[in-house]
């Protein structure tokens, strides 16, 4: 199969030209070679190179940057995703649209299901969300992955900020009320390599299993890197961010095993092996 991956150079981009490139033909744009905010530019690449799939990672992801820089979210997110998928459209590709927990409130106190109601709180998630909207209304062919607390060994992550963190303090706090499901890029790349062998449209949740809190986190985190560090536990209250997040965002992988497919490993077995790495 041909595929076309944009924004290969981010974190799951490198994972997912990895994996894909197994079994099909890759074709990739970064961020230098393709500026997807420019319609007929996106147009006329997607149109060159004739995917039969174009998986979009590129994204505005600084959720606090967001807040103050709205403009080049909706840019990137919402009116560069529309460009995207209108490319797909010209040149009859099926669309993977990566997206995020950050398009549900965190007010339901249960795991979100695929239908379930979005109500983002930041720029962030409803930029993300807004992509989503234009993919739905002008392609019949996608795959919409909403995925949660990325970390992977091509870019920066929580797992990385702490352990750095952790060389210079003695302390660290950590918010212990927000709850989801961190995922490896590499297990998600995986995912979506099946996904995209069957026309299996639609909105998909895919994470690695289980949740935990920032705090249990990053608890876990210095626990497997053998650091000792005191981590005290406090509330979102107590550590004011610029962009709000959602308290308890972890999403239940239903489309995915009502399609057959298997749930994703722990993310406690993921964190070691990725962990392995460092």
């Amino acid at each position: 199969m041909k595929v076309l991956i944009i924004g290969a150079e981010g974190m799951l981009g490198h994972d997912l030209v990895d994996i894909l490139s197994k079994e099909n033909e890759i074709s990739t744009t970064t961020i230098h070679t393709l500026d997807i905010t420019d319609i007929e530019k996106t147009i006329d690449t997607v149109k060159d190179i004739k995917p039969e799939v174009v998986v979009h990672a590129a994204a505005f992801t600084d959720v606090n940057g967001s807040e103050t820089n709205q403009d080049l979210a909706y840019k990137v997110n919402g009116i560069g995703t529309r460009n995207v998928a209108v490319a797909c459209k010209e040149s009859d590709s099926a669309l993977v649209y990566i997206c995020t927990d950050y398009v549900f409130d965190g007010e339901k106190g249960s795991s979100y299901y695929e239908y379930d109601q979005t109500n983002p709180l930041s720029v962030y998630g409803k930029t993300k969300l807004l992509g989503e909207t234009y993919i739905r209304d002008i392609l019949s062919k996608f795959y919409i992955v909403r995925t949660s607390w990325l970390y992977g060994y091509h870019g920066p992550n929580f797992i990385t900020t702490m352990l750095q963190l952790a060389k210079t303090n003695d302390s660290l706090s950590v918010v212990n009320d927000q709850i989801g499901s961190p995922t490896y890029t590499v297990d998600l790349a995986n995912a979506i390599s099946q996904l995209i062998k069957k026309p299996s449209y639609g909105i998909y949740h895919i994470t690695n299993s289980g949740e935990c809190s920032w705090y249990e986190y990053a608890r876990e985190i210095f626990e497997i890197a053998g650091v000792e560090i005191e981590v005290k536990p406090v509330t979102t209250k107590e550590y004011p961010q610029p962009a709000a997040r959602p308290k308890y965002s972890v999403l239940e992988n239903y489309n995915w095993r009502m399609e057959g497919f298997t749930p994703l490993r722990s993310y406690k077995e993921a964190l070691r092996e990725y962990m392995a790495l460092l």
